[in-house]
């Protein structure tokens, strides 16, 4: 997968935007203001890291030579993945799109409650 590939992907979910903000070499994708993609533009092999389930997260790491603990990250909640060609694209998609779903469900748990009471 290239870099215009994992792009065209990502952005292509509800809600998605980009953001430089850690300076010009890290492109962050947030949803809801919560970030569920960062990409390091000056890498070789590409890489990008992703919010994953904790105990998914071992499992892929034990599995795949090319998802490591999440770099610059909270390595229980974060996998940094290698396109290096050791990790099947469809689990790329797969674990690109498990991150953005664990930060709509976060920010669907954190929205706060109407203060006001409807009239029955």
């Amino acid at each position: 997968m290239t870099l215009s590939q994992l792009l065209d992907y990502a952005l292509a979910k509800p809600d998605v935007e980009e953001s430089l903000p850690f300076g010009p070499d890290v492109l962050v994708l947030k949803s809801n203001g919560k970030m569920f993609l960062l990409i390091p533009l000056d890498t070789d092999p590409l890489r990008f890291n992703a919010k994953c389930d904790p105990d998914r997260a071992v499992q892929l790491r034990e599995e795949y030579t090319g998802i490591l603990p999440g770099y610059h990250m909270n390595k229980k909640y974060w996998n940094t993945v290698l396109l290096d060609g050791s990790v099947p694209g469809v689990l790329v998609r797969q674990l690109i799109d498990h991150s953005y779903e664990l930060i709509w469900a976060a920010s669907k748990k954190s929205k706060p409650k109407s203060k006001f009471k409807t009239r029955k």
